[in-house]
């Protein structure tokens, strides 16, 4: 049995182990670069989230910021809409009412007169009838024609007749001017009542019987005594003219000739007005409906620029958004809307009586 060298072994073992040493010494090299690695493809890959995060939020912020704005055109643009339409309105009123006033005024005028003259006129054919008791026969041909008798009894009428519609006019083309003061930049004392009734004249054709509302539109006014406001009063004729226009608008969808609702047909559309004092500060309007309603769906939305349940064509969508602007902002008071479908609507309009 050859002996066993020791000395060469042990040499060969350090030898393995210098080299397992320098491999594992790699091995550890290698594990610690791959953790680095790691580490900073983590780092790289958090900035990565992070710096998308940040650009998320910036364009949420900027989308907002545009939407904001954007907001803020159309409610712009409504206003300006609104306002040129009005002002184009208001211009186009006075005038009318101005070219209007002229001839009635010289009618009205010379009614006056004229009844006069026939008083005269009739006051002489009693006297030739007391001393000609028995006028010719040609005179007695054309008494019967014209049925003379018959015109003395109503020449007084027809003159009653000429100066109401007369008065009318006249009061219509008060009316007409007092809707007008869409120019009017302060603040002043007026009696809202006219404002109500100027536009009730103004929308009176509306109202009367037609094919589809055989019955009309009954106005029902339940005014309380309210005090002078402190107001635009041509902004609030404005509001005044798009809630009774929505109104009158929705009766005639409602009360159609072709809606077969068992009843309908029995009811009377009908707008109805009150005012009142609440709380000594504040003067409350309501005009009611007994239209269609309004469906929940879309009432949060009622007040917003643009949005109109109408069809295209009969509606901007620009009414109600520019009348909340004129109550809320411009007078600081509230405009609220309460309904039910099928049972009608309410708006409550409060302003203050005084404005700070």
């Amino acid at each position: 049995m050859e002996p066993i060298d020791y000395e060469n072994r042990i040499k060969e073992l350090e030898k393995t182990v210098r080299i397992l040493t320098k491999k594992l010494e790699r091995s550890e090299n290698d594990r610690t670069q791959l953790e680095e690695g790691g580490e900073l493809k983590e780092y790289f890959l958090k900035s990565v989230i992070r710096e998308l995060e940040e650009s998320q939020s910036t364009l949420e912020k900027r989308t907002n910021e545009l939407e904001t704005t954007l907001k803020n055109l159309q409610a712009l643009q409504a206003k300006l809409v609104e306002s040129e339409k009005m002002s184009a309105l208001g211009v186009m009123v006075a005038g009318i009412a101005h070219e209007i006033n002229n001839p009635v005024s010289f009618i009205y005028g010379n009614l006056v007169h004229a009844n006069n003259y026939f008083e005269d006129l009739l006051a002489l054919l009693q006297l030739y009838q007391q001393y000609y008791p028995q006028p010719s026969l040609e005179i007695q041909k054309k008494i019967k024609t014209i049925e003379l008798e018959f015109i003395v009894k109503d020449i007084d009428q027809i003159f009653k007749s000429m100066n109401m519609g007369a008065e009318r006019i006249s009061d219509i083309i008060k009316s007409l001017r007092n809707f007008s003061r869409l120019d009017e930049a302060k603040y002043k004392n007026v009696d809202i009542h006219q404002g109500i009734e100027s536009t009730l004249v103004i929308l009176n054709h509306r109202c009367k019987p037609t094919a589809n509302l055989p019955k009309g539109i009954q106005i029902i006014r339940d005014y309380g005594k309210l005090p002078l406001i402190d107001c635009y009063p041509g902004q609030l004729n404005q509001v005044f003219m798009n809630i009774i226009a929505n109104a009158i608008d929705a009766l005639e969808e409602n009360f159609n000739q072709n809606i077969t609702l068992e009843g309908k047909h029995e009811l009377t559309p009908f707008i109805s007005i009150s005012t009142q004092v609440a709380n000594k500060n504040w003067a409350v309007i309501r005009i009611t409906d007994n239209g269609k309603g309004i469906d929940e769906t879309v009432h949060s939305r009622l007040f917003d620029p643009f949005f109109t349940t109408k069809e295209i064509g009969k509606g901007t969508g620009l009414g109600l958004a520019i009348s909340y602007k004129i109550i809320v902002e411009l007078h600081g008071g509230k405009l609220d809307c309460y309904s039910t479908p099928e049972l009608g609507a309410e708006f409550v309009i409060k302003i203050p009586i005084q404005q700070s």
